[in-house]
């Protein structure tokens, strides 16, 4: 397995809690329960590949763009997580500010997949990118471990 295929393995999951939690009603146990499942699931990918696989592609001028584009989309993420975090999930805003974070999550995973990794495979070498797996791994294991 090499990094891309790692990200792609999270995304599909992200992408199947979201649509899961947009078929919750309410302050329902589901929605909690997936929500504090999706919550840091999304927040330690972020982390774990910002300081992974965006921090080669920061380094390398080619992908340096785009890398810092991704990383502003994670933040915008983060602050819609936080925001959500805050919210009573019985109100009716709070299923729509998901819907429009899980819409930003699935328009930068496909950027992410369609883009950014045909960017990524020009800077970084087939063995780097086997070796960010366990980088990636470990990172977000610590991350998951702190937002536990």
């Amino acid at each position: 397995m090499n990094i891309y295929e790692r990200i792609v393995q999270d995304h599909d999951k992200h992408r199947e809690l979201a649509a899961q939690i947009m078929k919750t009603e309410g302050n329902s146990e589901e929605r909690n329960e997936l929500w504090q499942q999706f919550k840091p699931e999304a927040v330690a990918h972020a982390n774990a590949e910002e300081q992974t696989f965006y921090a080669e592609l920061i380094e390398a001028r080619k992908s340096q763009e785009q890398a810092r584009h991704s990383v502003h989309e994670h933040k915008e993420a983060d602050d819609l997580i936080q925001e959500l975090d805050e919210m009573d999930m019985s109100s009716s805003g709070w299923i729509q500010k998901f819907e429009k974070l899980k819409d930003e999550l699935e328009h930068h995973m496909d950027e992410e997949e369609n883009d950014v990794f045909e960017i990524a495979r020009k800077v970084i070498s087939n063995d780097l990118a086997n070796d960010l797996v366990d980088k990636f791994e470990k990172r977000k294991r610590s991350e998951i471990g702190e937002n536990a």
